[in-house]
């Protein structure tokens, strides 16, 4: 029998009828994915057909205020500005907290402060969910572990699981029915040398949602039944890496993985094309650069954007090179990720 996500909520939250307090606010950093996870097996509950491995960008990310509201629909604000009740956005957000209403006419207002564009391949719904759902935990008392949070989160959107924690961090598909061994943890190794740069190419949504191009992969693509053990390798050199920091291997694995899952999406009917002509250009100047002896390597998900791999020592050179690159320290300590202070 089918297992619905109510079920998974119910499984883990035994109560959820009062709010310990009126509003509960919290903030989860964005991630990208070193090894990408591309396609479901199970759509309803957002279940992979591979683990995934990702690195946490620090004081980037969403933080979202949750709380009880006196009317008649949800109130749902992004970086101060209501959401119609008619958007994608609006009705995404409203099915997931139909999942922990305590009663069916209970109305919640979210309010959520990104510091990252919005669907254009930056992770923003992974973000964008797990403090939703960290800021829920506080909102009811639920004290679930971290864990738990992540099937939690997994159910709004996939990657979110992975937006727990900061720093690595692995998404393991699991093989049940039910989810509950599909979950993220945290990698236990820190690279503090290690950053990220980025280069935005297009801020707007993209045309096609990750969900429809996914499933698109999934049923057209005749190159598909290679993806699962592309990545279990890769996830396993990238662990190795991680642990050796062997940067030379991270980087080659990451960027060879980004590049094979764009070309499922070459390959699906439709072909789905995420890159513009500034993407391919940013490409081919980090391989120049890397055949001129600079250590940079790319990755790219679901969006036009790049982000570059490269270490502390390189710095100066990469903006050199790139001079509109957004550099982030993943492991830098960060006290404020970013203003996640509401008038209460």
């Amino acid at each position: 029998m089918q297992v619905s996500r109510q079920q998974i909520v119910s499984n883990l939250i035994k109560s959820c009828n009062v709010p310990s307090k009126a509003k509960a606010s919290a903030f989860a950093p964005t991630n990208i994915a070193l090894c990408k996870y591309w396609g479901k097996r199970n759509a309803e509950l957002n279940l992979p057909y591979t683990s995934s491995l990702s690195i946490s960008l620090g004081h980037l990310g969403a933080c979202t205020k949750v709380g009880l509201f006196e009317g008649v629909i949800d109130q749902v604000s992004l970086n101060k500005q209501p959401i119609s009740e008619n958007t994608v956005f609006y009705k995404r957000i409203v099915e997931f907290l139909n999942l922990f209403r305590p009663t069916s006419d209970t109305v919640f207002s979210v309010e959520t402060q990104t510091n990252i564009p919005i669907a254009a391949g930056l992770a923003s719904s992974a973000c964008g969910f797990a403090a939703m759902v960290k800021a829920l935990n506080e909102l009811f008392a639920w004290e679930l572990n971290q864990q738990q949070l992540s099937i939690l989160a997994r159910l709004g959107s996939g990657s979110a699981c992975r937006s727990m924690w900061d720093g690595f961090v692995q998404w393991d598909a699991g093989v049940n029915d039910d989810g509950m061994d599909s979950y993220a943890h945290l990698v236990e190794h820190r690279w503090p040398e290690l950053r990220l740069g980025l280069l935005l190419v297009d801020d707007r949504q993209k045309l096609v949602s990750s969900r429809e191009a996914m499933q698109a992969s999934v049923d057209t693509s005749p190159f598909y039944k290679l993806w699962p053990q592309t990545v279990a390798e890769a996830i396993m050199g990238t662990n190795r890496a991680i642990a050796e920091r062997d940067f030379w291997t991270l980087g080659s694995i990451a960027e060879a993985n980004a590049l094979a899952m764009h070309s499922l999406m070459l390959s699906t009917t439709p072909p789905i094309i995420y890159a513009q002509a500034l993407t391919l250009d940013y490409m081919r100047q980090v391989w120049r650069a890397r055949a001129e002896g600079l250590s940079v390597f790319f990755t790219q998900d679901a969006g036009p954007n790049l982000k570059l791999l490269f270490l502390h020592k390189d710095e100066a050179k990469l903006q050199e090179h790139f001079s509109k690159i957004e550099i982030v320290a993943p492991f830098a300590t960060i006290e404020q990720p970013m203003e996640c202070s509401y008038d209460y």
